[in-house]
Order: C-alpha cells, then structure tokens, then sequence
C-alpha cells in the first residue's frame, strides 16, 4: 500500500513542490490533496501545476476541524505534512492522525517558536538574538505552537553580517535537503 499524505500549506508552496518532486520519482507516496486557509496563496497555482487538487478552508473550519477530518478521510489520507502551514491544528484533527501529523520549523526548537514565530519573524529573531547558528526543525504536531517531540534538527552557521534574508536563504537549503528524505524515513518507520 502507498501512504497518501496531505500537505497544508499558507503561502508559496515551494517545499510542497519540493516535496512532491521527490516522492514522483521514488513513487513512495501519494499526495491525493493539498489544503490552505489562505485562497491567494501561491501554492494553489504549484498544485495546479502539480495536478493535485488544492481546498481552501477558513480559519473557522479548521478552528472546528470536523470538515477537515471528513475531507482527509474522503481522500483516505494516511499521513498530514504542514509545509509552511500557520494555523493551529485543531484537535479533531490532532485525534484523527495521532503522531501522523509532521511539521518543519524555520528554527532549532525550542528557540525561536511559538505563536507568530514564522518565516521572516524567526529570522529576524535569530540575528536580533546574535545566534551563532539556526536551522530547521521538524517534528510532530500536537495541540501546541511548535512543542511536538522533535524529529530532526539540521543547523547552519549565522554569520556576523548576516541578515534575515541571508539566514533564511540558508535554512530554505536545508528544509529542501531534509524535509522529504525525514518525511520518507517516518512514514517508513510507522509502516513496518
């Protein structure tokens, strides 16, 4: 059986595609839906391209989250990935998908998350903070912002006259070096 997982994302989509493009080659998994709240999000022209159906819902529907496990069973969903995905899960979901549900994190958790800690916002934190490294985090997804067991951390060296933008480049290299081959290594694991 191929695992079907769903990816929710918020904004441009470029670790969904990233994430697919792996998984096309390997046919090791199956992305029957993509879901945003957010319906000018740029992911939904990547799914287009894709050729995976993508569904918009409002924040209101995945507060109540019972719309969502609906459609995520329709689909036969196996596994949920958020790729830049803001909004909390809800708990219908949390239960539907128990250790099912895997998240990366722009930082090294536990530093630098939380509740409005996203993309440019962490990068910023990191520099303002003088860190010496950042990096990725990915871990599982529980009923808090970014306290799920950890899965694997990748770091990158934060240089003196590095700005937000030039840390986000590096951390944008390792969410794309790492998040598909973690997310192929958990679904193998939980499989067996």
């Amino acid at each position: 059986m191929t695992p079907k997982i769903a990816l929710f994302a918020s904004g441009s989509g470029s670790n969904v595609e990233n994430i697919v493009r792996y998984f096309a080659e390997k046919r090791t998994a199956e992305f029957p839906l993509i879901l945003s709240n957010k319906q000018d999000a740029f992911v939904h022209e990547r799914a287009k391209k894709l050729g995976i159906p993508s569904v918009t819902f409002s924040r209101d529907e995945f507060a109540d989250g019972c719309e969502i496990v609906s459609l995520l069973k329709k689909y036969e969903v196996d596994f949920v990935v958020l790729a830049g995905f803001l909004l909390k899960i809800s708990m219908p979901i949390l239960e539907a998908y128990p250790d099912r549900i895997i998240n990366i994190h722009p930082a090294l958790l536990p530093k630098f998350g939380g509740k409005g800690m996203y993309g440019h916002h962490v990068h910023q934190a990191v520099v303002d903070a003088g860190e010496t490294q950042s990096g990725i985090t990915i871990h599982y997804v529980n009923e808090q912002y970014d306290e799920g067991n950890v899965i694997f951390q990748a770091t990158c060296e934060v240089a003196n006259d590095d700005t937000p933008d030039t840390v986000a480049e590096k951390v944008h290299a390792l969410e794309y070096l790492h998040f598909p081959k973690i997310i192929e290594d958990v679904i193998g694991k939980q499989l067996k």
